[in-house]
């Protein structure tokens, strides 16, 4: 056989492999996100038409203070979710990469949260939480108003949050210690290295690009976050602005409000926050994340 023709036929073999993927990609990313881009820049008018305006959705959004304060909210819920879950979601994998019996078992209950649906979740603790019954206020003898404070109500949902996603992290974490070799453990050990030393030196160097990895997901999830906001508040709940991310008011002008320029615009905004973020991180890792083993 002609090694033209090899190669050709190794090339269409390639190519078809990876076809599917390529294909989901532009009907489930690529199209519906230029479509947006697209819509951004349009009037939504009725049975599914839209006009071209220009960039009258970007005044309009930029000039709400609502709008504001659902970026603020977004900010908020990722600087109160993502340090505090990243580190318990570690001090989690390290024990249960030691040796304690029923760690199988641990593992599983741990992964438990990412399995049900958020629906579920957000609803057996918004039951937790109800100021009158909920178990979280008998156990505190307190009367915390948990889902109507407008000054706590953020915390509530980034404690859900935290909850449902340590689990995940945890056993995302816990294959990177299980890379790490036990012989730097054991050569720090006769340099009289003490745990907290080796957890340091060894332990987050070692697994920090399975860290890394953990952050950037868990980043993007906070501002993308709805479903816990959504399920936790209601619409007649007073405290709704103080709640409210971005994709939450993007709901309420797409589906409730039927203005879905004005909510494209909105989705394009989270992207380029999202967009931001990544390339923070991507430039910092340099400075921290060790691909050396």
């Amino acid at each position: 056989m002609d090694m033209s023709k090899a190669k050709r036929q190794e090339a269409f073999w390639g190519y078809l492999m990876v076809a599917p993927t390529i294909i989901g990609l532009i009907v489930l990313n690529f199209y519906p996100f230029f479509d947006t881009l697209k819509l951004s820049f349009a009037k939504t008018l009725p049975f599914g038409l839209y006009k071209m305006q220009g960039i009258d959705n970007y005044v309009k959004m930029f000039s709400s203070a609502e709008f504001w304060k659902a970026t603020w909210n977004t900010i908020y819920f990722c600087i109160l979710t993502v340090p505090i879950g990243v580190f318990i979601s570690l001090i989690v994998a390290i024990m249960l990469n030691s040796k304690i019996k029923g760690r199988t078992a641990f593992r599983a209950i741990f992964f438990l949260p990412m399995v049900v649906a958020p629906a579920a979740v957000a609803m057996v603790w918004k039951w937790m939480f109800n100021t009158e019954y909920g178990i979280i206020n008998s156990v505190l003898h307190a009367h915390i108003n948990w889902v109507s404070n407008p000054h706590i109500i953020m915390i509530t949902c980034a404690i859900v949050a935290i909850w449902s996603a340590v689990g995940y992290d945890a056993v995302l974490l816990l294959s990177g210690l299980q890379n790490i070799s036990k012989s730097y453990y054991e050569a720090a050990s006769l340099d009289g290295a003490s745990k907290i030393q080796q957890f340091f030196h060894i332990t987050l160097p070692m697994v920090s690009p399975t860290l890394f990895v953990v952050i950037i997901t868990r980043l993007m999830a906070s501002l993308k976050v709805y479903d816990i906001i959504y399920m936790i508040v209601e619409q007649s709940n007073p405290v709704l602005t103080d709640a409210q991310s971005l994709m939450y008011l993007f709901y309420r002008e797409s589906f409730v409000s039927g203005n879905q320029g004005l909510g494209s615009a909105i989705v394009i905004w989270t992207v380029f926050l999202i967009g931001i973020v990544t390339a923070v991180q991507f430039v910092g890792q340099k400075k921290w994340v060790n691909y050396e083993i």
